[in-house]
């Protein structure tokens, strides 16, 4: 069974840093995608960023417009884990933020419970 743990979430004032991590369990996760999405309040859930594999031991990341330049991302595929690093942290970025695992040959998605990330102004 896929389980996946988050942590690092917090409040924070405008102009700094979080780490989220997530940490997944129940198989290997070398060649799936992983990264996160966001909800805020009253709207819906939108993507942020992905690590995907693109062959051998090379990976490819993307990211929301709405981030580029300010989040980082990472994955260590020996802890299973992926990272999100959030710099430069806006109001705008107050959200749940969720991990997520899709493998590469399925639609489906495996989701963390949330980390809540609020940005004072």
């Amino acid at each position: 069974q896929v389980q996946l743990v988050e942590s690092g979430g917090g409040t924070v004032q405008a102009g700094g840093s979080l780490r989220l991590s997530c940490t997944a369990s129940g198989r290997t996760f070398s060649h799936d995608a992983m990264g996160w999405f966001r909800q805020a309040p009253g709207k819906e859930r939108e993507f942020v960023t992905s690590i995907w594999w693109s062959g051998g031991n090379t990976y490819t990341a993307d990211f929301a417009d709405s981030v580029k330049g300010r989040f980082t991302a990472s994955r260590d595929n020996v802890k299973n884990t992926v990272y999100l690093q959030m710099n430069g942290l806006k109001p705008d970025d107050t959200a749940v933020y969720y991990c997520y695992v899709k493998p590469r040959s399925s639609q489906d998605y495996y989701w963390g419970q949330g980390t809540q990330v609020t940005v004072s102004s």
